[in-house]
This record gives structure tokens, C-alpha cells and sequence, in this order.
């Protein structure tokens, strides 16, 4: 069954001196329950971009985006808005925590805006989350007290409390170690497949890459399927002047 599906989908923006940046060309791309997609690609290549589009997060210029059966061209704000803390979780490279919130609260926050027993069990939802990602000790401790593992699985408890359906991966192991990058993604692994949701991850790590069923190249902004030594080689072929581009 595909749950998110982007027909021909374009992104540009207009600059300062009415120069307009093409980000994205053309994307066609299908993503069905259950699956696990990467894309690698360069600094600068337009991978964040795509991934917010695929969260519902950001509109294409030009194509159709469906998620589930129903497509969102014409959707108000504030469904897009419904949908997406329904069904979407994400997971960034910086975390994102709220400072002044406990490991509790910033799992608990996404059930804020929910409804009846969603929004009265939000505690006890939260606290059984961060159990699962091995953090029932640290409930109470703020984010400057937790090292960068526990603070990624602090985020990852957080996108996955409202068990969403699709889980969008941004650099998910970027700001961690290998061993700890590597506990992560068998976390994300482990919690999509139990669930039967669908992750898709955004990275330049190769051994990230390698987790997933599908792989795909996004190269100045076109996405391409590849087998994974091409996804690999084209990965390693970024110059260092490249790597430090500020945009993905």
C-alpha cells in the first residue's frame, strides 16, 4: 500500500535579485508502508527540501503530492496541519529539544494538541516511550544533562509517541559517534518495523545508507534509484568545499 507518492514534483524559490533557484526537478517517488528508503547526496542537493515535502511541512511549486489515498494540493492550512502530527514523525540531526523541559516533557509535547485519552495519557504514553528507547531512568533530566545519545533518543521517543505512520530521518546519526550512530539507526530499525511504519532517511553516511531496502541519489536536485555501490560512490565523490554548503 503506498502512503506518501510525489508525482512530478518541482521547488524553486525566488532570490533577493528575482533570480529564481531551481531545487528540486521532476521528482517521482513512491513510499509504501512498511518500507525503509534512503537518499544520499550531496551538500546542496536538495535533500532537506525534499524531506519537508514529504512531512507535508513545505508545498511543491509544480506536481502532486498524495498521501494516503488523499491528495493535498488543494488542502487548508490547517489539515495539512492535522495530517501531518497524525501521521508523521521526525527525527533531526540537532535534536530540537525544548531546553527548560524535562525528558518527559519534550516526549509528552506532541500530545499536547491532542484530544480525550490521547491528551490525559500523555505522561504515561511519554514515559512508556522513552522505556522503549532505554531512557526510564532519565525522565526528569533536562537535555543539557544528557549526553548526545540519550538526547537522540529523546528525540526519537518524541517522533514516535503518536505512532506515526511515516518517520522522516533527517541526518538522524550527523551529530554522534559511530557506535552511538549505529545504536540509533538499530533503534529506528527495530521501532519502524515493529510498528509497520515507513522510514525514510536523508544522509551522507554511507553505513546509514546501507539499512535501507531502497536507495536513491538526489543530485542537483533530481532523484535517481541506485544500487548502493553507485548511492556510495556517489557520495564520496563530494569535495570538502561542497560538504560545507549551509543548504541541503
Amino acid at each position: 500500500m503506498t502512503l506518501v507518492s510525489l508525482r512530478g514534483v518541482a521547488k524553486h524559490v525566488l532570490l533577493p535579485d528575482d533570480s529564481r533557484l531551481d531545487i528540486l526537478h521532476a521528482i517521482d517517488l513512491d513510499v509504501d508502508a512498511g518500507d525503509h528508503v534512503s537518499i544520499v547526496g550531496r551538500s546542496g542537493s536538495g535533500k532537506t527540501t525534499l524531506l519537508n515535502i514529504l512531512g507535508l511541512l513545505d508545498a511543491p511549486s509544480a506536481g502532486e503530492v498524495t498521501f494516503g489515498d488523499e491528495s493535498t494540493h488543494a488542502m487548508r492550512a490547517g489539515r495539512l496541519d492535522r495530517m501531518r502530527g497524525a501521521n508523521v514523525g521526525f527525527v533531526f540531526q540537532q535534536f530540537n529539544l525544548l531546553a527548560g523541559r524535562t525528558a518527559l516533557e519534550n516526549v509528552a509535547m506532541p500530545l499536547s494538541y491532542s484530544t480525550g485519552s490521547a491528551f490525559w495519557n500523555r505522561h504515561a504514553a511519554a514515559a512508556a516511550m522513552l522505556d522503549r528507547v532505554g531512557l526510564s531512568h532519565r525522565l526528569t533530566s533536562l537535555p543539557d544533562r544528557l549526553s548526545g545519545g540519550e538526547q537522540q533518543r529523546v528525540a526519537i521517543a518524541r517522533a514516535l509517541v503518536r505512532k506515526p505512520r511515516l518517520i522522516l530521518a533527517d541526518e538522524p546519526t550527523g551529530a554522534l559517534d559511530v557506535e552511538t550512530g549505529a545504536s540509533v539507526m538499530s533503534l529506528l530499525d527495530e521501532v519502524a518495523a515493529e510498528s509497520g511504519a515507513a522510514l525514510v532517511t536523508i544522509t551522507h553516511d554511507l553505513h546509514v545508507a546501507a539499512r535501507a531496502r531502497r536507495h536513491y541519489r538526489l543530485d542537483a536536485g533530481v532523484l535517481q534509484q541506485v544500487n548502493l555501490d553507485e548511492a556510495f560512490a556517489a557520495s564520496t565523490h563530494a569535495t570538502p568545499v561542497a560538504k560545507r554548503g549551509a543548504r541541503r
